[in-house]
């Protein structure tokens, strides 16, 4: 009976173990801490909400966001599917946190970046790390009560100078939207300078994140377009 038993207990042992080879585990692409890639689209298209073109779409890439800038794209991690390399990345839609699989042909070249901003709305500080170490601080203003500055994770879109006013000397764009959908832009969330520095720090904006003129020049020379953004 041992005999007659041992060739099948075998086959049933290597099954797994085939299975578990052909299997291709996801590569992760970006930590969002110190580590985290971004890319333009290469091609317009859908994102799917699995690894598959037959999967639902989600949202289509596009090539330009709000100011008419290259839209950015964060990849979060890739996985190959029956020969065909998917890359899934954060989209900049309503609702906030979108997520959502697209062909790495797609995509145009992944572009690096080291950076972290950390936005603490209960202490009303900003804090940019590079590499994991502390690198920039500011107190800040945040939304108000009314128009919160949303929570979650989000990374910078776009750099704009020369606005002035009540943006400042510098403005970034970010993936978040407020809850104010009818604003110029659609309601980009905008980390950027005030013609205000007394209201800060305070509960103020219409959810954008606004630092005195002074940092947000500092913040423009340390922070690269794609830096991974939480709102905490």
């Amino acid at each position: 009976m041992r005999r007659g038993l041992a060739p099948l207990a075998l086959a049933v042992a290597l099954v797994p173990a085939m299975g578990a080879g052909a299997a291709q585990a996801d590569e992760r692409l970006s930590d969002e801490r110190t580590t985290t890639r971004w890319a333009t689209p290469a091609q317009l298209g859908p994102v799917h909400a699995a690894p598959s073109g037959a999967s639902r779409g989600v949202a289509r890439l596009r090539f330009r966001n709000e100011d008419g800038l290259p839209e950015v794209y964060l990849a979060l991690s890739s996985r190959e599917v029956d020969g065909v390399e998917w890359v899934r990345i954060r989209v900049p839609q309503r609702p906030n946190g979108t997520k959502g699989w697209v062909r790495r042909s797609s995509l145009g070249p992944l572009h690096l970046v080291r950076t972290r901003l950390l936005v603490n709305r209960r202490t009303l500080r900003a804090t940019l790390f590079r590499k994991g170490q502390k690198v920039w601080s500011s107190r800040i203003g945040v939304g108000a009560p009314s128009t919160p500055t949303p929570a979650g994770r989000f990374w910078v879109r776009s750099r704009l100078r020369g606005m002035g006013g009540v943006y400042g000397p510098v403005a970034f764009g970010t993936a978040a939207y407020s809850v104010l959908s009818e604003w110029p832009g659609g309601g980009v969330i905008g980390i950027h300078g005030t013609d205000e520095p007394g209201l800060l720090p305070g509960r103020v904006s219409h959810g954008c994140v606004r630092v005195p003129n002074g940092a947000i020049r500092r913040l423009a020379r340390k922070m690269p377009i794609g830096t991974p953004v939480r709102i905490l």
